[in-house]
């Protein structure tokens, strides 16, 4: 797939609102879930590794603006 038709695909999802509540809300519930892992984390390598989850998550959360460009 080409990247302009990805970004076409991604417009698709990022411009339903429902869409992306309920994409937003699924990132939330992973993220809270990542949490839980950290609290119940056994070593700072599983600290860590939750960590640079939630960081991922939280990136996929400005999707929008990523693919709708900064306004």
């Amino acid at each position: 797939m080409s990247k302009g038709l990805l970004v076409m695909s991604l417009k698709q999802l990022v411009n339903n609102k429902q869409a992306m509540d309920e994409f937003n809300q699924l990132i939330d519930e992973l993220i809270a879930t990542q949490h839980r892992t950290m609290e119940q984390a056994g070593s700072v390598q599983e600290v860590y590794s939750a960590q640079g989850s939630i960081s991922t998550l939280r990136r996929l959360k400005l999707l929008r603006e990523m693919v709708n460009g900064s306004k």
